[in-house]
């Protein structure tokens, strides 16, 4: 048998931290030593962060990049290393892994298939790297390969798909497969979204089967450059099963998994298919020969086992827990931020913002430690003597209710009840005169009385942004971090105030829909996230209508009155915004899917959606930084790119009218 201890390392990068970045680097192939391991990929772009933008032309970005990769050459002694950076050539710059042999460096290979939808714009900075195209770079006084091409040491031969050359459907691994490859590194940067994780496990175990190679696939880990996060997947395959799984979601500054190949017993298997017709002959320069002393092992030890809250029914709920948690902690350890602070309205979307900074606070303590948590948010003055996971939400979490006159009992309770289930530092202050004292200037110099019947918006929208100076200067005392609380629905119909409630330095939940959004704070009332405890004193911000509390008590103000049900505008928005449908196809897609309402209750909401749709593109522009977890999102300067002018659908709209007119008639 020929055994081989292999090893996938996630890496919690941040772009342009070259000491940080290498730091992580040398503590992944240091713990990978400590295993016995003999092969370690690391992710993708792991040297410069793969997040870099464009600050990837630089030259000097470009330059630092090698400097680290010479730097890390001794400590790759007694291992096969795999580690990422962009590399400069012929006036191209690439996206490339360098496969590193006892420290000595062997070559690199280029990626073939980039990343140019969503949320990933590698077509910008990168050139693919040709198929079948091989030369060599001179570095470091040497000539070194560069291409397509795959290693053979000591006669293990080792091929990589970097990322997306995986996710095509000319897989860069069928290639690899006629060559004999034995194993096949996958450097990864891999964003976390809602179902991804299931997509990235077919793609391993059915290259692994396919290929008849073992498979390694390596992936970044947390909130590297401010949007994405990710989650740290990481996988061992061979032969068509997982042996080893990453725990996703980890605060820690990397993870590593290996697992025992038998590289004899995938040979034998592959050359069991009938269907495999290998190549006899190497094209000259496509593989790049190196000794490597390979260790003697002795025995398996597959562990693939995944966390119990992976098999949870409410696994996208575990998973935006999780998910935005992990975001939040790394933004503000890697902005430097003391904290965070929420206007606290009592309702869905700010209590749930305040929820998932406590449950940050949760998951790190419970994988870090007080201590550990204290250490790595070291940057906040005061943590350290802390000896409670209360007393930490206390310190980074401060909360604030502003009243106005249509304020109410309920909504005053209702968040008061919630800051103090979360230990949050709550403050209540009463922001009429404030509303009052604007009033009373614009009617003075107006010459005339400002009215609800009149100037309905207008005396809405002024309460709304009264609150945001005061939440604005708590954070600057506090040097922390102000969350803005809308959500996508809102984003979707402008139905939020521009320098009101949008008002903030980062937008937690700006990705996720109002329906969801409800359907999570009830699972958090009643269960909550696997490994934590339930809130239910949310109890007290379920059981109200969702109401924004801007119009006179009288009025009985609720979002829904105001727009439509939240599940009518999220099917809307998917269908319209997501699915690109006109307006005649989404309305034939609500028809059959709520027969509940009318067919004008319908137009209604269907004509009322695409006119606020089109109206606030310039709010959606002007949102803060969002994170991105599915393939819904709105941001327009990551997914969704909308004209801030435009003719807003007006025939289309017209057109449908009429037909629904003569349809009557």
């Amino acid at each position: 048998m020929k055994l081989l201890r292999v090893a996938a390392a996630t890496l919690n990068q941040t772009p342009l931290d070259w000491d940080g970045n290498r730091a992580h680097i040398i503590s992944a192939i240091e713990a990978a030593r400590a295993e016995g391991v003999s092969v370690l990929c690391l992710p993708e772009l792991c040297i410069s962060g793969y997040g870099c933008e464009d600050a990837f032309l630089a030259p000097g970005t470009q330059a630092m990049a090698l400097q680290v990769l010479e730097e890390l050459l001794p400590y790759a002694r007694g291992l096969l290393v795999s580690v990422g950076l962009p590399l400069f050539h012929n006036k191209a710059l690439y996206n490339a892994c360098a496969l590193i042999a006892d420290g000595v460096l062997l070559g690199f290979v280029a990626k073939r298939a980039l990343s140019g939808d969503g949320i990933h714009y590698e077509p910008r900075w990168f050139k693919p790297w040709p198929a079948g195209a091989r030369t060599t770079i001179s570095l470091f006084g040497q000539q070194l390969p560069l291409g397509d091409i795959f290693f053979d040491c000591s006669g293990v031969r080792i091929g990589f798909e970097i990322c997306e050359d995986a996710w095509v459907a000319q897989r860069r691994g069928a290639e690899l497969a006629l060559t004999g490859v034995d194993l096949i590194l996958n450097p990864s940067a891999s964003h976390f979204a809602f179902g991804k994780q299931e997509v990235r496990r077919r793609l391993v175990l059915e290259g692994s089967r396919a290929f008849g190679v073992s498979y390694v696939y390596a992936n970044l880990l947390g909130n590297e450059a401010g949007r994405a996060i990710y989650d740290g997947d990481a996988l061992i395959a061979t032969a068509g099963k997982v042996i080893a799984q990453a725990q996703r979601f980890s605060f820690a500054d990397h993870a590593l998994i290996s697992a025992v190949i038998d590289v004899d017993l995938t040979r034998v298997q592959h050359a069991s298919l009938s269907s495999s017709q290998p190549r006899v002959l190497s094209a000259p320069g496509e593989c790049v020969h190196s000794e490597f002393a390979f260790p003697t092992i002795s025995g398996f030890d597959p562990n693939a086992g995944v966390a119990e809250w992976e098999r949870s029914p409410a696994l996208k709920e575990e998973e935006f827990a999780r998910a935005i948690a992990l975001g939040l902690f790394d933004y503000c350890r890697k902005s430097r931020s003391r904290g965070f602070v929420v206007s606290l309205s009592g309702g869905a979307d700010s209590a749930a913002v305040a929820c998932l900074v406590a449950l940050m606070v949760g998951f790190a303590v419970r994988e870090l430690g007080i201590h550990g948590f204290a250490e790595k948010l070291g940057h906040v003055a005061g943590l350290s003597g802390l000896t409670s996971e209360r007393e930490l939400t206390t310190a980074l979490l401060t909360t604030a209710y502003q009243a106005t006159r249509n304020s109410s009992k309920v909504t005053r309770e209702a968040a008061a009840r919630v800051a103090h289930a979360l230990g949050a530092r709550h403050l209540e202050f009463d922001v009429e005169p404030l509303v009052a004292g604007y009033v009373s200037s614009i009617e003075a110099a107006l010459g005339r009385k400002l009215e609800w019947q009149s100037d309905d918006l207008a005396l809405q929208n002024i309460q709304a942004r009264v609150r945001a100076p005061s939440v604005w200067l708590l954070a600057n005392l506090n040097s922390a971090l102000l969350l803005s609380t809308s959500n996508r629905s809102e984003a979707a119909v402008g139905y939020a105030t521009m320098d009101g409630d949008t008002a903030g330095g980062l937008s937690p939940i700006a990705g996720i829909d109002k329906a969801f959004l409800r359907r999570f704070l009830v699972w958090l009332e009643k269960s909550g996230p696997h490994g934590l405890h339930a809130i239910p004193e949310l109890e007290a911000v379920n059981v109200q209508a969702p109401t924004a509390e801007l119009r006179p008590p009288s009025a009985t103000q609720t979002d829904e009155v105001d727009l439509m049900p939240y599940e009518v505008l999220d099917a809307i928005e998917r269908a319209a915004i997501r699915d690109k449908r006109s307006p005649r196809e989404v309305l034939s897609l609500i028809s059959a899917q709520f027969a509940q309402y009318s067919k004008d209750e319908l137009w209604l909401w269907l004509d009322r959606f695409f006119r606020l749709w089109s109206r606030n593109q310039w709010k959606r522009e002007r949102y803060a930084p969002s994170f991105h977890v599915d393939d819904e999102s709105l941001d327009p300067k990551t997914w969704c790119r909308f004209p801030i002018l435009s003719g807003a659908y007006t025939r289309e709209l017209r057109e449908l009218r009429e037909a629904l007119a003569r349809e009557k008639s």
